[in-house]
């Protein structure tokens, strides 16, 4: 410790300034679908004869209950049916923990992934700027919860634009990363010193660095012991899989944890998009796997813990001349937490047929709800922010029901 630059390290641990605080709050995951997910090849309107019209070669064919069909689809209810790839999701939509809201959207017209998903994560109206990311504005907003330098994660090399402007935010791969680059077996005697030096210390470093201190204590006894999986849990070895198992990590080890994303890519399917097999089924099971592992790892916390599943816009309700599907416009948006009012869809049905249309002609699912409107709805209902206006300034939220605190 003698060689110990003791004012480099003060700068380096003192990430925040507000106290740190045990894992008592709530949590919010939220799972970006980068690319235009087709969400209506996920939860598939089986009851309705136009879907099966309009996309002759990659419709998932409807539940059949003469015989077991691996390529069917799984009924939920008299109009919807799940992809048969996300079937390891299934208990938890049975089980009431998880909504689907229908038809959501935004107000952009561009059909454009960068300027959409732009638009979404900074939580603005088509052409309005308002700074900084909705999730950053959430954090700042919610001022009853300290902040801890482990309070906001983007999982991944770069922090995603919707926690822009948060009091504090990390973004990394893996808690491997959250460690002291310390001689091997001395870590525990490190802290310790350190401890001591912070005890010391007189000046507006000494409380946040006490409290980086007490963080890092956290994580290092969870490196010394090793990262025990819930019953049940099996992570596969994919990107979003390992994400979601770095935060169900975050929030075991007591960190403060309050705002955690991850996104995962590769739904542009305008080419041999594929049925109940194919290019984006293989993202389907990877989706339904994850969040199966991510679930069952997290079962004593499921009361704090909420997901949102989301994406930029839908496809159209047409399939192309390539396999596929273009943009489109509105989507399905997943809500998965145990104070969710789940087992159910959200959202008017009114057909296949009944699109948005613009200037390129009929553009996807008609939109019924505005995306600030769900995700104002997480906010208050589930994550008990009361200053809505904040986050979203200038829009007027619609109530959905999906929240316990809502009413539609």
């Amino acid at each position: 410790m003698s060689k110990l630059n003791r004012r480099a390290f003060l700068k380096n641990l003192a990430f925040s300034s507000e106290k740190a605080s045990p894992q008592d709050g709530k949590v919010l995951v939220c799972i970006f679908l980068r690319g235009g997910a087709d969400t209506l090849n996920m939860f598939v309107p089986y009851a309705d004869s136009d879907y099966y019209r309009q996309r002759p070669t990659i419709a998932i064919p409807p539940p059949n209950k003469s015989k077991i069909n691996a390529e069917a689809s799984i009924k939920l209810d008299d109009l919807y049916a799940l992809h048969p790839r996300l079937k390891p999701i299934l208990p938890i939509y049975q089980n009431g923990r998880m909504a689907i809201i229908q038809g959501v959207g935004s107000d952009n017209p561009t059909g454009s992934h960068f300027d959409t998903q732009d638009q979404i994560e900074h939580g603005e109206a088509y052409g309005k700027t308002i700074g900084g990311g909705w999730l950053g504005r959430h954090l700042r907003s919610h001022s009853q919860q300290h902040q801890t330098p482990l309070s906001a994660v983007s999982i991944g090399t770069s922090i995603c634009e919707s926690l822009n402007g948060a009091p504090s935010v990390s973004a990394l791969d893996s808690l491997e990363q959250i460690k002291l680059q310390a001689v091997p077996g001395e870590s525990d005697a490190m802290l310790s010193a350190l401890s001591n030096l912070y005890g010391a210390e007189v000046g507006i470093l000494s409380q946040p660095g006490r409290d980086t201190i007490q963080l890092l204590s956290r994580v290092q006894h969870m490196h010394n012991v090793g990262y025990t999986l819930s019953k049940g849990a099996h992570y596969d070895d994919d990107n979003l899989s390992k994400g979601l198992r770095e935060i169900a990590k975050l929030i075991k080890a007591n960190v403060g944890l309050q705002v955690a994303c991850i996104d995962f890519g590769g739904w542009d399917t305008h080419f041999v998009q594929g049925s109940s097999e194919g290019l984006q089924a293989n993202n389907i099971a990877q989706l339904g796997k994850a969040l199966e592992a991510f679930d069952a790892d997290l079962d004593k916390y499921h009361a704090k813990v909420t997901t949102i599943v989301m994406t930029e816009f839908g496809r159209r309700t047409y399939e192309n001349g390539s396999l596929g599907t273009d943009h489109g416009q509105g989507s399905a948006m997943m809500i998965i937490g145990g104070g969710v009012r789940g087992g159910k869809f959200y959202g008017d049905w009114t057909g296949v047929a009944d699109q948005e249309t613009d200037l390129l002609g009929p553009s996807g699912l008609r939109i019924r709800h505005d995306y600030r409107a769900v995700l104002s709805e997480v906010l208050s209902g589930m994550l008990n922010n009361r200053e809505i206006d904040k986050v979203f300034p200038g829009f007027k939220p619609t109530p959905i029901g999906f929240a316990p605190t809502a009413s539609a």
